[in-house]
């Protein structure tokens, strides 16, 4: 009876309302209630069905009006690109690496791994813990709290050979990811206008950073062994560089690691140029057949400026990295820090320690070691065939992907793009070349979710590389 009552008055209040000019006072509750034979709960529950209908709107105190009926006008923003003139650097989209992924489809274009192959157990009892201790209502340093900075300067400092002096805590910046201390580095170090030499291919986020840094990009080429010294020694006197960013261990895209010889012959043309290198360290933690040894640990007179990252070994949701730089070099950047930033959160701080000093985390690395071989064999076992005409130009000692190169002439965006309706997305190698890339490639990772579809995966790959023969 009360529904078919409230019902009834519904409609009549609708029609009311449909003519009565915006801004009418609807009768008041207690008129209502006469006039309808209802309660007060019942015109109240009507009126708001009205409410959020958009057809009346509530005034505290005063009444229940008719809502005046607003016309949608498509926005114009031209002006903000007259107050905003033209960008001081090309505007890049957002990489594949980052794009999110529904369940259904073979995600081999995430830059992170899967989530079963994080210490997911260690990562919430730390920040269970982190949440219970004076962090949580505390500012750390800007350079970073001071165990945390000791743990990143005695990691860089067990690789240290006799002969050199190892790094201090003092040495280190606790950054919030090593995007942001590449960001950081790029601006302060180089400056806007000036040249910076990169491997090519190498990290997109690089490329992103030093491209909003607005520095001039100077791609050096490198195959699996690295760079190739003479290259390198050119691009130096070409172009008077003193910045050369590099991945000396299981490098993003490519997997490339250098050998020891390779780190010398690039640490002698850096400190004959006067000049720094950018070690990005980001898969220290990904080693599968090989332990990787920083270039840094061989250098103590500042040409090497070190970053370390846990975000991806520890988890995604915890940014804290380290950019371990000695002399000016360190100040000017913990002071870009300290005007960027300020600090980063002590909460975060203090779960990444409380996780890499248990027990567990070295055993969680012994373990991850042989599921990321496990994943990276059966890509390539499925590769090979499925796709036999995807050819995996180095089988990676670490890290998380495979570089792989399609046959010439092969129309990469089409193909990635049939890929993605077959339920397969791939990362494009385009993003990974700080200029014209050397042909098509893909970047296939291995550490992704679902490793039981990799041969689905790499069977769609394979016919969407015979389609595209014939297009």
């Amino acid at each position: 009876m009360i529904n078919d009552t409230s019902s009834r008055m519904a409609v009549r209040l609708e029609q009311w309302i449909a003519g009565a000019p915006p801004g009418s006072r609807l009768p008041s509750t207690r008129a209502l209630v006469a006039e309808y034979n209802v309660s007060p709960v019942t015109v109240q529950k009507v009126l708001r069905t009205l409410a959020g209908r958009g057809l009346v709107e509530s005034r505290p105190g005063i009444g229940t009006f008719v809502r005046a009926a607003r016309t949608a006008y498509p926005s114009d923003y031209g002006w903000q690109s007259a107050a905003l003139r033209s960008p001081p650097h090309p505007v890049r989209p957002i990489p594949t690496a980052l794009r999110s992924a529904s369940n259904d489809v073979i995600a081999f274009h995430s830059g992170y791994p899967d989530r079963e192959l994080l210490p997911e157990r260690l990562v919430r009892a730390a920040l269970t813990r982190a949440a219970r201790t004076d962090t949580a209502f505390s500012r750390p340093p800007v350079a970073g709290m001071p165990e945390l900075q000791s743990w990143f300067a005695r990691e860089l400092r067990t690789a240290t050979p006799s002969g050199f002096t190892p790094p201090t805590a003092s040495d280190v910046i606790v950054v919030p990811g090593s995007q942001s201390g590449l960001s950081s580095i790029f601006r302060v170090l180089a400056g806007s206008g000036r040249p910076v030499l990169m491997e090519s291919p190498t990290y997109w986020g690089a490329i992103l950073a030093a491209s909003h840094a607005g520095v001039d990009i100077v791609p050096v080429p490198s195959g699996p062994d690295g760079p190739d010294p003479e290259e390198l020694a050119r691009a130096f006197d070409e172009t008077g560089a003193r910045l050369f960013y590099a991945q000396p261990n299981y490098a993003n895209p490519t997997g490339a690691q250098w050998s020891h010889q390779r780190g010398e012959q690039v640490l002698d043309i850096v400190r004959h140029h006067g000049a720094f290198l950018i070690e990005d360290d980001w898969a220290h933690d990904f080693g599968i057949s090989t332990t990787p040894v920083p270039v840094a640990a061989r250098e103590d007179s500042g040409h090497v400026i070190y970053l370390r990252s846990l975000t991806k070994s520890v988890s995604p949701a915890i940014r804290v990295a380290a950019v371990i730089a000695r002399g000016p070099a360190r100040d000017r950047l913990l002071a870009d820090r300290g005007a960027e930033s300020m600090y980063v959160s002590g909460v975060l701080q203090a779960a990444a320690l409380d996780v890499v000093t248990q027990p567990a985390w070295q055993t969680h690395l012994r373990g991850l070691r042989h599921h990321l071989q496990s994943r990276r064999d059966l890509l390539i076992t499925s590769l090979r065939q499925y796709a036999p005409r995807i050819h995996v130009v180095h089988l990676p000692t670490g890290g998380l992907n495979l570089w792989a190169r399609l046959p010439d002439g092969t129309n990469l965006e089409r193909f990635t793009r049939e890929c993605e309706s077959a339920g397969v997305i791939v990362a494009p190698g385009t993003e990974w070349f700080p200029a014209e890339p050397a042909g098509p490639f893909i970047r296939l990772n291995y550490a992704g979710p679902n490793p039981a579809a990799f041969q689905d995966g790499a069977r769609i790959l394979g016919q969407s590389i015979e389609r595209a023969g014939h297009w």
